[in-house]
């Protein structure tokens, strides 16, 4: 062996420090997804890689380049072409659907330079930095396990880092802190072990790989003593896998453990039957790694459990991410050839999504349909390159007990990654090149040096010039989607012209030429505008709707801009299709209230009769549409007839007949809901309100009394009943009624409906203010336009007309602008009672100067000034 050999240049030990800062900082920089790491990922890598290779020449060895550099160097190189702008029938050939995109959303609007085949090219700038930032730690780490006592500390590195992050989490635990070391809440995630991983996912990922590096590290130590630290190290990684909760990380946490088993065993067999087992040296230590699991498994036992019934059906696993995989295969088919660029994926994605989901796809969550749709075939050639290259490792002769132990772990993540994105983030990948590249070593013997390249100065420099090239990357990378959208939409809001917004809302979509939200956020500057902007605001929201057909948003502005242009029927299809996109407010909130005729509701129902039934409700509930929902009511039930809400539709009719006063027609639809539902309680509710419509009310109320026997606790019948004891007089009996219905209302509006029952009670009894401030609470809990007229109408009764005069205001505004003549009239008499009460009252003070001055006296000093603060 020569000299230089020996012992490791400092160099060499340099480069061993890059690499373990490198795997410690990736974890704490919020498990990879920090912005700033991609800086100190670079340079940390390039610094590695320059520094091995002077290593390597001052002691006179070679640099091994193993098969599972192709894949990052091919990929990186696939990031580059994919960033190259291209003449407009180039990019035709290569990716149909990114010249589609330039031709139909951004020409039209003056961006008609040329395109390159990436849908997000910034995200593609940084995946390169990231790619070469890989390759350059992936050899350096190759070149470092030269070194037993190098190998042995990076892959310690890896372990320790991971019982550290449990650590944290279990303090966390301890102290009941739910924020990141007090500072930081997490917004979309609630992990159950509080690290800087925010996705439990990821974090068993890695926990898992570092606990298997761990065991594998515990073995080689033919010391008990020594091997302790690792193996307890092991274990609290492992017990950080299992109180992570992530179902995936501990079932492919499990593989890793029986694949390194089955890897020493036919180790073992390979090396002769005499040999004895590797485990049996270090028991005492692999004892107490499986009493933590057990107990950190007990510790989580009732959070398991939960876990597991949320997939204990094939149904359920249906309904899983396996579920996406299909449309996420489509989404690859569209770019077979060069993909839809690295990283761009979640800009992209959207455009291809064929079912509703209130959340953001960042990623495939499955690493071949990510190499798929990003790189296209020859991403899946890479993926095939780089299974090859590891099934090359794992049969290499000479392996160690600690690099089965990475190979499992490696393997065990890698498949952990087809139903998650671990690899994806630095804190993962880093990990595993670092433990791929301890395998990857190497040899002494001359046969395998076939891979090598001399340190010469070329070499060096071109450690430097990747470098400078992954840091130039990062300056066109550092412009993100999700910047760029929060920048637009703040701009929105601080009330900038429709103009600066489109200005520079076109930067933005130049920028990031796929995000639909960008093109939406400017549509809606311009649809603000009413009919003067509307025609832009349609141009610019079909382009939207190009790239996210199922954005409810996107269809709401393009509603509001066909109706502002006077194309009714298509603004109420798109508030249709924003209802079916998902949007559970849109129909009822801001469609139903501009729907004027029959034609209008048609097209805005959808093919669910209970939303039918929801739309006529709330026609019911609305002054002044009575008509409109009885020609509706008629459609609905012959649109809905024989289908199974069709009693529901019947029962609307009965009662909408009964406050229009038709009780022939409302006992004839009546017969039609107890011919469909006989046996179903509203049907028995619905007989109780046609008697009394019809003055039988001893009949209905002795009706409601024997259902209520039956049907205890039931709040829908609870409610009549005590109304109709109001009705009849009764007060005592419906507060009694209302009083045991009070524990059997689960929501605001049930909780509501309660105080304003109460209220009519105390209006019975003469309380006044007791029933205002109920009625009060009632509109705060289900603001309306009668819960605010019954506020009204008690601050009226208690002489109160200025206040009423408010409520009545605050009533009209959820009115049609067409049914607010009565309000207004209202609020005039109001406004005139309380002028006159006011004159009133000052001519008494002018004529009694003994009144005023004890007025005076009786309101304080500064209470003039304290009213007009008020007014």
């Amino acid at each position: 062996m020569p000299l230089a050999s020996r012992s490791a240049s400092r160099f060499t030990l340099f480069a061993e420090a890059a690499l373990v800062a490198l795997v410690v900082v990736c974890p704490l920089a919020l498990g990879g997804a920090a912005g700033w790491l991609l800086v100190p990922l670079v340079l940390l890598s390039g610094a590695a890689a320059v520094l091995a290779a002077i290593g390597a020449k001052r002691q006179g060895q070679s640099l091994r380049v193993p098969l599972l550099a192709v894949p990052l160097a091919a990929g990186a190189g696939l990031c580059a072409v994919q960033l190259v702008p291209l003449p407009d029938g180039v990019l035709r050939l290569l990716s149909p659907e990114a010249a589609a995109l330039r031709e139909f959303a951004l020409v039209p609007l003056g961006l008609e330079r040329a395109r390159p085949v990436s849908l997000d090219p910034s995200a593609t700038w940084r995946e390169l930095a990231k790619h070469l930032a890989y390759l350059l730690a992936f050899l350096s780490a190759v070149q470092v396990s030269r070194s037993r006592g190098s190998r042995e500390r990076l892959l310690a590195a890896v372990v320790f880092t991971g019982a550290g992050l449990t650590v944290v989490g279990l303090g966390h635990a301890l102290l009941g802190v739910k924020s990141l070391f007090g500072l930081m809440y997490w917004m979309h995630a609630r992990p159950t072990l509080v690290t800087p991983f925010g996705n439990p996912n990821h974090l068993a990922g890695f926990l898992a790989l570092a606990s298997t590096l761990g065991v594998g590290l515990a073995l080689t130590r033919a010391k008990q003593s020594r091997a302790l630290p690792y193996a307890v190290a092991a274990g609290v990684s492992g017990l950080g896998v299992v109180l992570s909760l992530s179902r995936g990380g501990i079932a492919f946490f499990a593989f890793g453990q029986a694949l390194l088993a089955l890897l020493l065993l036919r180790k073992r067999h390979a090396s002769g039957e005499g040999a004895p087992p590797v485990w049996t040296r270090s028991a005492v230590a692999l004892l107490g790694l499986l009493g933590v699991l057990m107990v950190g498994a007990y510790a989580a036992v009732d959070g398991l459990w939960a876990e597991a019934r949320t997939a204990d059906s094939v149904e359920k696993l249906r309904q899983s991410k396996v579920a996406l995989w299909p449309m996420l295969a489509d989404s690859a088919r569209a770019f077979p050839l060069l993909g839809m660029g690295r990283g761009a994926f979640e800009a992209a994605f959207p455009r291809y999504q064929t079912e509703p989901n209130p959340n953001t796809f960042t990623h495939p969550e499955n690493a071949v349909l990510q190499a798929a749709a990003e790189l296209g075939a020859l991403g899946l050639v890479l993926l095939v390159v780089a299974v090859w290259g590891f099934l090359r490792l794992l049969r290499r002769e000479g392996l160690e007990t600690v690099d089965l132990a990475a190979l499992a772990g490696v393997a065990a993540l890698a498949l952990h990654d087809l139903f998650d994105f671990s690899l994806e983030l630095p804190a993962c990948a880093v990990a595993v090149l670092v433990a791929l590249g301890a395998v990857a070593r190497p040899r002494e013997r001359a046969a395998e040096k076939a891979w090598c390249a001399r340190p010469s100065a070329a070499v060096l420099g071109m450690g430097l010039a990747l470098t400078a090239v992954a840091l130039v990357a990062l300056v066109p990378g550092r412009h993100r989607l999700g910047d760029a959208e929060e920048e637009l939409a703040r701009l929105i809001t601080s009330g900038a012209s429709a103009q600066d917004v489109h200005t520079r809302g076109l930067a933005l979509v130049d920028r990031h030429p796929s995000d639909y939200l960008l093109y939406r956020l400017v549509a809606s500057a311009h649809a603000a505008r009413g009919r003067e902007g509307a025609g832009e605001a349609l141009a610019l929201v079909n382009r939207a709707l190009y790239l996210a057909p199922l954005d409810a948003s996107s269809h709401r502005v393009a509603a509001r801009a066909l109706l502002a242009l006077g194309r009714s029927a298509q603004g109420f299809l798109e508030y249709r299709l924003a209802h079916e996109a998902g949007d559970a407010t849109v129909l009822l909130g801001e469609a139903l209230p501009q729907a004027e005729t029959l034609a209008s509701l048609t097209v805005l129902t959808p093919r669910s009769p209970a939303t039918a039934v929801r739309l006529l409700d709330a026609l019911a509930n609305t002054p002044g549409r009575l008509a409109l929902a009885l020609e509706y009511s008629g459609w609905a039930r012959e649109h809905f007839a024989g289908q199974p809400e069709a009693a529901a539709l019947w029962a609307r009719e009965a009662r909408l007949r009964i406050l229009q006063g038709d009780l022939e027609t409302a006992e004839a639809a009546l017969a039609q809901v107890e011919r469909l539902a006989p046996d179903v309680l509203d049907t028995h509710l619905l007989r109780a309100e046609v008697l009394r419509a019809q003055g039988k009310r001893e009949e209905a109320l002795h009706a409601l009394e024997r259902l209520l026997a039956r049907f205890p606790g039931n709040v829908a019948l609870s409610f009549q009943l005590a109304a109709q004891q109001l009705d009849a007089g009764l007060t005592r009996r419906a507060k009694a009624t209302l009083k045991a219905l009070a524990p059997f209302i689960t929501d605001y509006a049930q909780r509501a409906r309660l105080l304003a029952m109460e209220a009519a009670c105390l209006e019975r009894e003469g309380l006044l203010s007791h029933a205002l401030e109920r009625r009060q609470s009632a509109a705060r809990l289900a603001p309306g336009a009668e819960a605010f007229f019954a506020v009204a109408r008690t601050q009226e009764a208690l002489r109160r007309y200025d206040a009423a005069a408010r409520s009545v205001h605050e009533g009209m505004r959820h009115l049609p602008v067409g049914a607010r003549a009565q309000a207004r009239a209202w609020v005039s008499r109001l406004e005139g009672a309380e002028r006159e009460r006011v004159d009133s009252r000052r001519k008494v003070l002018s004529d009694d100067p003994r009144a005023a001055e004890l007025e005076y006296l009786l309101r304080g000093p500064d209470a003039d000034g304290e009213a007009r603060d008020a007014d």
